[in-house]
């Protein structure tokens, strides 16, 4: 019997083409760096004023209201849709809500699809360097609110929730009230709203409706401030950029 002859050369694998290593990384590497600008440009989009341009209140046929316990409300007759937004003036995440929503909510109540009312509280009093910040500041709205009309309000709104503005929690200094004055003079309101937040004479008032607004935070369901309520719902207004787009 003749024996199965077997070589003895040895199998050497041949190498993969570096040309093709090299596209198929560069490709890899461009999938990747796709991904990841994508995530950037969706996360900074997010992010970004809704209706930016647009500032705040201004059509003349916009009321101001107050129904009680401090809550302003702003809204042209007939709005049919009811948001309750409660916020503290020092709160950084209220001043998002505002960064990136307030333009967009401001054409809404100009257009008269909703009424809004603005409940401020006063939670981070402690973490504010005079130790009253909030307080002050919630008493500096009522002064605006009891004097002046719904465009006047909303600028001086807009202006405390302004990054440029708004004090940073456990800083070492906060604002004065005379700055709080000057905010509402820059946002077009009279002698009579700036002698108002200067002489302090809206800060009992403002203590006991922050309180009340608390209660009101609590019962409704919100989990802190910012919190928003559309028609007595609570919403996501920061996790969904689509919350106040939807309404009509």
């Amino acid at each position: 019997m003749s024996q199965k002859k077997t070589s003895s050369t040895k199998h050497t694998p041949q190498a993969t083409s570096n040309t093709v290593t090299y596209v198929l990384g560069g490709i890899a590497f461009l999938v990747v760096v796709i991904v990841v600008v994508v995530a950037i440009m969706w996360q900074s989009g997010s992010d970004a004023p809704r209706n930016d341009g647009y500032g705040t209140v201004k059509n003349p046929e916009v009321e101001l209201s107050l129904p009680g316990d401090g809550v302003v409300q702003l809204a042209r007759p007939g709005a049919q849709r009811v948001i309750d937004v409660y916020e503290d003036p020092m709160c950084p995440f209220c001043g998002d809500l505002e960064a990136k929503h307030g333009q967009e909510l401001a054409q809404k109540i100009d257009d008269g699809v909703v009424s809004v009312n603005y409940h401020l509280v006063n939670f981070l009093d402690p973490s504010s360097a005079s130790g009253d910040y909030s307080t002050r500041a919630v008493a500096a709205s009522h002064c605006v609110a009891a004097t002046e009309n719904a465009r006047v309000y909303a600028a001086f709104h807009g202006g405390l929730f302004d990054s440029e503005f708004r004090p940073v929690e456990g800083a070492d200094s906060d604002r004065t009230d005379a700055e709080l004055a000057e905010l509402a003079r820059s946002s077009g309101a009279s002698e009579l709203a700036t002698e108002c937040i200067a002489s302090g004479t809206e800060r009992d008032a403002a203590v006991a409706d922050a309180n009340t607004g608390r209660d009101a935070l609590a019962a409704s369901g919100a989990r802190g401030t910012p919190g928003v309520l559309v028609d007595g719902q609570v919403v996501d207004a920061l996790g969904d950029s689509e919350w106040l787009a939807s309404i009509n």
